[in-house]
């Protein structure tokens, strides 16, 4: 087992980094089959992305704030624990952004694709489900498209559904909806192709944003899940992540 360890930039993760590599054999990220991320969730997400194209484990310890991708920090029998661990494979949304002058831009996210209003006024958007128009208009801050794994994210701030994972569901949540005051949004199957339109581009301004890929000017978006960039988490029995999700919707 060929172990690489990255830490987040803190004090805190790099001393744990230096701590990890002169206590176990450790090679260059490059070579590993598992990569163990010392840092918060959005080191975590910052991984995942950068080895998405090989698809290799990432088995993350919370040296961050929340840590919901993450293991327990624990530095002993880190070998012994990363065998026992439970893997969830999970797969990427493909976002394509067209701008108002025509340029095409692609963005793969973990979390969500969000598209929000770039100014005071609120977004104009419509929404294609499929290629059928179900949504004429919204007016609102945004709408974004959520993974499971990004389910507990944003788009729980935002009041969006949990979605356990092997659901092979994805979320569509409004943010702050003003027309339809009344719509909270849809559950749609992982198959779904997306498509929001903006309705006033020039007056109204909107941005997209997949994870850390943000355009703006923006006048149309798609987004499907990318059945060709899967990425490995490595959980602790007791801590993985299903238990998690489950437990966030009975939290009062």
């Amino acid at each position: 087992m060929k172990l690489a360890f990255l830490a987040a930039g803190t004090a805190e993760a790099a001393r744990a980094r230096d701590a990890f590599v002169a206590r176990y054999d450790s090679v260059e990220p490059e070579l590993a089959d598992i990569i163990v991320a010392l840092g918060g969730d959005g080191f975590m997400l910052e991984m995942l992305h950068r080895f998405l194209d090989r698809n290799i484990p990432v088995y993350g310890m919370n040296l961050g704030t929340v840590g919901f991708l993450l293991n327990e920090y624990a530095p002993d029998d880190l070998p012994a624990r990363i065998g026992r661990a439970t893997p969830v494979e999970l797969y990427a949304l493909r976002m394509r952004a067209v701008q108002v002058d025509g340029t095409v831009v692609d963005g793969l996210a973990i979390n969500e694709v969000s598209v929000f209003r770039e100014t005071r006024q609120a977004a104009a958007l419509s929404i294609d489900i499929d290629g059928v128009n179900r949504l004429p208009e919204l007016v609102c801050d945004g709408v974004m498209v959520a993974t499971p794994a990004g389910s507990t994210a944003y788009n729980l701030s935002a009041h969006g559904p949990i979605i356990p994972l092997g659901a092979n569901i994805l979320a569509l949540t409004p943010i702050s909806a003003f027309r339809p005051r009344r719509w909270r949004g849809a559950l749609l199957s992982s198959e779904t192709r997306f498509r929001i339109r903006v309705l006033d581009p020039k007056k109204r301004p909107v941005s997209a944003v997949a994870d850390f890929t943000e355009v703006r000017d923006v006048v149309d978006v798609e987004v499907w899940e990318d059945r060709d960039k899967r990425f490995q988490l490595l959980f602790d029995p007791e801590h993985n992540l299903e238990e998690r999700i489950l437990k966030e919707q009975f939290i009062p």
